[in-house]
């Protein structure tokens, strides 16, 4: 039988555009000592095994577990790296308690995107070497081509895409792990600079620096360790094709798939009644619109029109993103998925603050390992 998993700690730094004063190691060593004191536990006693989620070629170092285990006191025991999306170093985590191989994992994901100097040319690198990577088509211009096939295919309009970017910059105002909150209109997005037509620069999340920790632990050691074990009900992870002809353009199938690995692990049939928020990736404008369809919360092509009716406001029937998501916290590059499961933790326990939401049990997680690539990776959470 399959043990019940529990997340009892988080840590984070918050998001911050530029951190010239720490290395990577001293960002993930703030968030490994608030994650610890957070779940009353010392990593050098209590943890099994440790989880870091990094891409070797964005660290400039191979085998990149090779450089966590000191900051997050997990020297001499397992340690294995995840090159994907932070929610897939969560599955993993997720697998190893449930299947009874250890009790309690650490999972650590991190951004120094302001060390990054040729992000573009790093992420070529997940094309196909022989048909697509000799176009050196950065990857906005990529997402341009993809947005224009959306809104073809499903009518959602620029208006209503720019209306995503004035919600998630809004809500970042009142989270104060943010680093790009603004009070925008739809005016002031459709006027920003084109970069890859339809997607102007609004519509694009900025790069942050920070890490996030987070503890997770078998039901028995969960429920010994805190009052309200975060648990986990679903999770699932799903690629599309690797290459740009062989993809689905105007879908995120990617999303589907992992959607529907977790609703069946979780025993959700309507996500929209069952769900009561959801933080979705948005790496741009329009991915917020595609992800809300991929993952069931309505029918393609409904997306554009429930955002501008406000139905995903924090006051909507299905709050989305009220931590500012990547548009306003910032993206932190592999480590986006994490910082919204821990948007939803500190939701599901009451300890957002100012943006607090009332009344929610279930929230839901999503990340995207952002262009070229067609991977996506879920995670459903309850008190």
């Amino acid at each position: 039988m399959t043990r019940k998993v529990a997340i009892v700690g988080i840590g984070y730094t918050g998001c911050r555009p530029l951190t010239a004063e720490v290395s990577y190691k001293e960002l993930v060593y703030e968030a490994a000592v608030k994650a610890y004191e957070d779940a009353g536990l010392d990593p050098r006693r209590d943890v099994d095994s440790f989880v870091t989620v990094a891409e070797d070629f964005i660290e400039g170092t191979s085998i990149f577990d090779e450089y966590t285990p000191d900051q997050l006191g997990g020297m001499l025991k397992p340690n294995v790296t995840i090159p994907g999306e932070g929610i897939h170093g969560l599955a993993t985590a997720y697998l190893q308690i449930a299947s009874g191989l250890v009790d309690v994992v650490v999972v650590e994901a991190h951004s120094k995107a302001s060390n990054v100097l040729t992000l573009p040319h790093i992420t070529a690198y997940a094309m196909d070497p022989v048909y697509n990577r000799p176009l050196q088509a950065n990857p906005i211009f990529i997402a341009g081509m993809e947005m224009n096939r959306y809104m073809w295919a499903t009518g959602a309009t620029q208006e209503q895409c720019a209306q995503v970017v004035v919600k998630n910059k809004r809500c970042a105002l009142y989270n104060p792990t943010a680093a790009y909150g603004a009070n925008l209109e739809i005016d002031d997005v459709l006027a920003a600079e084109m970069v890859a037509y339809p997607l102007g620069r609004q519509e694009i999340s900025p790069h942050a620096d920070g890490a996030v920790v987070l503890v997770l632990a078998a039901g028995e050691v969960a429920e010994s360790l805190t009052d309200l074990p975060i648990w986990i009900r679903g999770i699932g992870w799903c690629n599309d094709a690797p290459s740009l002809e062989t993809r689905g353009w105007g879908r995120a199938i990617y999303a589907e798939g992992a959607g529907k690995m977790a609703y069946q692990m979780a025993g959700i049939r309507n996500p929209m009644e069952e769900i009561d928020f959801a933080e979705l990736d948005d790496t741009y404008a329009y991915k917020e619109l595609q992800h809300l369809e991929a993952l069931g919360f309505c029918q393609f092509g409904e997306a554009g029109i429930l955002t501008a009716e406000g139905v995903t406001e924090p006051g909507g029937a299905l709050p989305v993103n009220v931590s500012g998501g990547n548009l306003g916290c910032g993206h932190l590059l592999d480590a986006a998925g994490l910082r919204a499961v821990v948007e939803v933790v500190l939701q599901l326990r009451g300890e957002a603050g100012s943006h607090q939401l009332p009344d929610v049990e279930t929230g839901l997680a999503f990340g995207w390992r952002g262009l070229p690539s067609t991977s996506g990776a879920v995670v459903i959470l309850s008190n």
